[in-house]
């Protein structure tokens, strides 16, 4: 059973280590609360890396879209010129058959029989009818062809008019990712720009810090293209981030890649999700400069490794094209060219 002890009345130095415990408990107090206002900003940050994700996600969908929509209006415009010189072969064939037709109803359009029995020499008669037999199974044989144009010339125009709808699908979801892009972008920069400058700062050094465990190899490029594609990459340095852009003034991530192997007369599918596929996928420890770097589960960001555990890529708007950490983010592949 416990005791009960009254408290006796407090000395004034005891009423002076309470003040100063309560002062110590106020500092605890107040320092517990540093991380707590630090929370907006760190929440900012990732807020900005999340923007910046989605955007690019969104800017490598604008950018296949538009390749297909590219991809559709060439073969609109190859579809078309069939059309038109299968249209100009249709009109000759008519043009034939009325020519034939017309000669047969010049020549009377009398029946075999009595055209034999007035015929002053039927020698001469069944000579024409050999002849007129011939021509008439030419002309049979023309509308045959004729009627096979014509059925071919009204496939092509279906399967254009099908085209030019999915051309106008494609269009319009360009659009709209367009502005999904647009309004990532503008939140993005509008947080960024809330950001105290040292905490702006803080945010690019994380985007560029490197994994240890990630880090590449050195080595020469693996090819005379792979070298030739480097080079052009270093040419790009300091150019501008522009989403959907793929140069030579300003690049986004999959725009780079693809204009520097160009540049050595390799051509790459427009995205970083189908560069992933344009070659042989290698481990990262077997990296040689020129080989692509893929970044993220979807794909998303691509970048070309240069040697010794860097690589060259456009990260983001404001931030133009430069040398960073192989392991700045997740690396889902690379592959070589």
């Amino acid at each position: 059973m416990g005791s009960h002890r009254r408290i006796a009345p407090s000395s004034g130095s005891d009423r002076g280590a309470v003040v100063a415990l309560g002062l110590l408990s106020a500092a605890a107090t107040a320092l517990g609360a540093v991380p707590a206002a630090a929370t907006p900003s760190a929440d900012a940050r990732a807020e900005v890396d999340r923007l910046y994700r989605e955007a690019e996600k969104a800017t490598e969908a604008y950018n296949a879209a538009d390749e297909r929509a590219d991809a559709l209006r060439r073969r609109i415009a190859h579809a078309q010129d069939r059309i038109a010189r299968q249209q100009e072969h249709v009109n000759t064939m008519r043009e034939s058959l009325g020519a034939l037709a017309g000669a047969q109803y010049r020549s009377g359009g009398y029946d075999p029989s009595l055209a034999l029995l007035l015929a002053e020499d039927p020698d001469d008669y069944l000579d024409k009818a050999s002849v007129l037999d011939r021509i008439t199974l030419h002309q049979a044989g023309e509308l045959k062809r004729l009627r096979g144009a014509l059925r071919s010339l009204a496939q092509d125009r279906a399967e254009t008019a099908g085209e030019l709808g999915a051309l106008d699908r494609n269009r319009r979801a360009a659009a709209a990712h367009k502005r999904t892009v647009e309004h990532k972008l503008a939140q993005a920069r509008r947080l960024l720009n809330s950001l105290p400058a040292g905490e702006r700062a803080a945010w690019d050094r994380a985007s560029r810090s490197a994994r240890a465990d990630l880090t590449g190899p050195g080595g020469v490029p693996a090819s005379a293209r792979a070298a030739a594609a480097v080079a052009a990459a270093r040419t790009a340095l300091g150019k501008p981030y522009v989403w959907g852009a793929n140069g030579p003034s300003g690049f986004d991530c999959s725009g780079l890649t693809q204009w520097s192997y160009a540049q050595a007369g390799v051509a790459l599918p427009r995205t970083s999700q189908a560069q992933r596929y344009a070659g042989r996928q290698i481990p990262l420890s077997e990296a040689r400069p020129g080989d692509l770097v893929v970044y993220r589960s979807d794909a998303s960001h691509v970048g070309m490794y240069v040697g010794n555990g860097q690589v060259i890529h456009a990260p983001y708007p404001g931030a133009p094209v430069r040398y960073d950490p192989v392991g700045m983010m997740p690396v889902s592949s690379v592959t070589r060219v």
